[in-house]
């Protein structure tokens, strides 16, 4: 699966890595990475950028590229159950970190659209949450007005409630356009360099394939971050969502919509005056769950194509694509030193699938806080956020959570000793977690290679699950993936699974 955005991209040009110590080493060639390290060298400090993969090629590079301060029933489920100003400090953090970006944007000439976004409910019972949001964003300040029912779209909107002069962007394309600029301002990129350990005494140093990297300061700007440091990947849940593009006879609904009800349902169109050649496409984006936690990702995607042709005939896929963030569990990011590493790590994670502007938000405030600049001449928000308090209800999502996640570990590992070795071979695009001597191992095949691999997390022991989506092995427990060879691809684990060997008569033709 490959998003609309990166399939016909030409990568980043990178470098080897040269053996300097640099002043800051940023972990991590994503919005909130790249954006971290083209402040810092505009600033004048020495930057290198690290990443095992491609510029862009997770979330990046492959979310519904809306850039908007209106996010579905965020800023009303904040509103719930903590002050007004620090929902407020949420909002004007979001707006800062979309004005730097649509700054950028049209300084680098990467196109945009401004458009109105809606957070709608498609029944009645979705009403209360519009008005809620509603409340909740006019008291934060938002320029929020109420949509009537408007029989003229070709899906069900019972109430919304709408704010202008939002964006719509090709978010690979100015994910690359920072690289870009980063590395013309006098940082180094560095792709396919995977780092797998932290220290932090006397010095920050990153255990990397490429060798030791230290640095003065080290930032983690990673989806989740690659050190158990502060327990975050307790403190947060990894969610997968997933989207598709389709080619689209005709006029298409032309705002940023995004449902506060069940099933969600994500909408935009995309045209060339926001970076796409050709007609007319619409992206459809939802049913997102938890990573690990789905009995088929395949069919989440069967079922947008199937609502969007209900909705829109004649819509034909082009692309379909998913992607993965982390929410905190009070849905405010967590932005800012790493625990028990002596202030010279930071880190960004818990976005809530709203990192176009919550990622350059982090990246101004780790920006503030490694060029020491006095608190007096940070954004109130900065300070603000850094600040909250936890409050019942957080600890009580938290407990669902990690209650939920318990549940994860035990079920997994019995339901992996119901089915022993011998088992048929696995169909195309398909794998099965078996026991083989108590041991669980994941086999599956995808391109025709039958393989198989130790189903255990090296995170913490959660029995991995089959994501026929995307041909991958995934952790219940704490969102780690690993490709159908097992390799590594996101999440806190930070090895490889290991390979295990076929062994004679166990997977027989099928």
């Amino acid at each position: 699966m490959t998003s609309l955005w990166t399939r016909t991209a030409d990568p980043v040009q990178s470098q080897p890595w040269d053996g300097r110590r640099p002043d800051v080493v940023i972990v991590g060639a994503g919005i909130t990475g790249l954006s971290t390290a083209l402040l810092l060298a505009r600033a004048g400090r020495d930057v290198a950028v690290v990443d095992a993969g491609e510029v862009a090629h997770l979330a990046s590079g492959s979310n519904t590229g809306k850039l908007s301060l209106l996010q579905g029933s965020v800023l009303s489920t904040l509103r719930a159950h903590h002050p007004a100003s620090l929902v407020r400090a949420y909002v004007d953090a979001n707006r800062d970190g979309a004005q730097w970006l649509t700054a950028f944007a049209t300084e680098a000439g990467v196109p945009f659209t401004r458009r109105t976004a809606y957070s709608y409910a498609q029944s009645a019972a979705g009403g209360k949450t519009v008005a809620a949001e509603m409340e909740a964003a006019r008291e934060a300040g938002l320029p929020v007005h109420r949509m009537p029912p408007d029989p003229t779209l070709p899906f069900p909107v019972v109430d919304a409630v709408a704010l202008d002069d939002q964006v719509a962007i090709d978010p690979y394309a100015v994910t690359a356009a920072l690289a870009r600029a980063a590395v013309e301002a006098g940082a180094t990129l560095h792709t396919g360099i995977r780092v797998t350990g932290l220290r932090v005494v006397p010095h920050p140093v990153l255990e990397t394939s490429a060798g030791f990297i230290s640095a003065r300061d080290v930032v983690l700007a990673t989806g989740a971050p690659l050190t158990d440091r502060g327990l975050y990947f307790a403190k947060t849940r990894g969610l997968r969502s997933y989207a598709v593009a389709f080619d689209v006879d005709g006029e298409v609904p032309d705002g940023l919509y995004l449902s506060v009800d069940a099933p969600t349902r994500s909408l935009r169109s995309v045209t060339s005056s926001d970076g796409r050649d050709g007609g007319a496409r619409l992206v459809v984006g939802g049913n997102g769950h938890p990573v690990g936690r789905s009995s088929s990702p395949r069919a989440c995607v069967t079922d947008l194509i199937a609502w969007t042709r209900e909705h829109i005939p004649g819509a034909e896929p082009v692309a379909s694509w998913s992607a993965q963030d982390y929410e905190s569990h009070d849905l405010i990011p967590f932005v800012g030193v790493m625990p028990r590493t002596l202030g010279r790590v930071r880190f960004a994670t818990g976005f809530g699938k709203w990192g176009l502007s919550n990622g350059p938000a982090a990246a101004l405030r780790i920006a503030a806080e490694v060029t020491r600049t006095p608190r007096r001449e940070r954004p109130a928000w900065m300070n603000l956020i850094s600040r909250r308090f936890t409050v019942p209800a957080d600890l009580g999502r938290g407990g669902i959570e990690n209650l939920r996640v318990g549940w994860e570990a035990a079920s997994g590992w019995v339901g992996a000793q119901r089915r022993a070795v011998p088992v048929a071979r696995p169909a195309e695009g398909d794998g099965v977690v078996v026991n083989r001597a108590g041991h669980p191992v994941g086999v599956s095949t995808v391109q025709g290679v039958t393989r198989a691999v130790n189903a255990v997390c090296p995170h913490l022991g959660g029995v991995l699950a089959w994501n026929d989506a995307e041909g991958s092995w995934d952790c219940p427990l704490h969102a780690s993936r690993f490709t159908a060879a097992g390799l590594r691809i996101e999440g806190p684990a930070v090895c490889d699974l290991q390979r295990l060997p076929r062994v004679p008569g166990e997977v027989a033709a099928g």
